[in-house]
């Protein structure tokens, strides 16, 4: 069933780099609309195990533009719905979930030398910042998602160090964040878009909880999450 499974992806990669592939294992801190796309094109892509790291639950404005939000899904835990996910398009990968969110005083729990590859789809800059000082320490190779709220345009989305970044207006805080912890690399996904700004703040309840909720689309973070999982896959095979 595996080989048949990603035979059309062995194709271009090979036996060896799906062999490499299914021995891996990659976390994901964020399960949301970037990390749940990267979630869903690891699993397709023959990744053996995966670490979901998310405390976050399923809500209705998650529909719009999350992968694993569906009707059904409303309610559940995002690293539960994923690992579903995960096991009914894989049955054979190996997953870890983590109901919790990564701070810098909670990122000790996760061994970060047990991991090939992880993957920041996080929003908060702390911890953003905690996952890349842990991966950096580990030797780990990271990547991490820069903003993807209040964006429509998918094509404008690139794969650069943060050090190369401009315009994105989170890639200029971890720029200097990065330089002051002399972080001197960091690959990054993220667009020059200007953002849009919101029309309105419709849901009250994330209004009181954030100073402003981010507009986001069905196409937008899904991009960023299949072209983070594009790299992963690339790099751990060395294509």
């Amino acid at each position: 069933m595996y080989t048949e499974s990603f035979s059309r992806t062995q194709l271009l990669y090979g036996k060896e780099a799906m062999e490499k592939l299914a021995s891996s294992r990659v976390a994901v801190f964020g399960i949301g609309g970037v990390g749940g796309y990267v979630v869903e094109a690891l699993a397709r892509s023959g990744i053996g195990a995966l670490d979901l790291i998310d405390n976050d639950k399923v809500c209705l404005t998650n529909i719009n533009r999350q992968i694993i939000a569906t009707t059904k899904t409303i309610g559940h835990y995002k690293v539960d719905a994923a690992e579903e996910r995960v096991h009914d398009i894989n049955p054979d990968c190996k997953v870890r979930t983590y109901k919790t969110f990564v701070l810098p005083e909670t990122q000790d729990q996760f061994d970060f030398h047990d991991y090939d590859y992880v993957v920041d789809a996080i929003d908060t800059v702390t911890g953003k910042l905690a996952i890349i000082e842990k991966a950096k320490q580990a030797n780990v190779p990271v990547i991490s998602s820069m903003g993807a709220g209040n964006k429509v345009h998918a094509t404008g989305f690139e794969v650069a160090d943060i050090y190369q970044t401009s315009e994105c207006p989170l890639s200029k805080v971890m720029r200097h964040e990065c330089r002051k912890r002399g972080i001197e690399s960091l690959k990054v996904v993220y667009s020059k878009e200007k953002p849009v700004k919101p029309l309105e703040n419709i849901s009250e309840k994330e209004h009181i909880q954030r100073r402003s909720v981010p507009g986001s689309t069905a196409f937008v973070p899904s991009v960023a999450g299949l072209i983070i999982a594009g790299e992963v896959i690339n790099d751990i095979t060395g294509s």
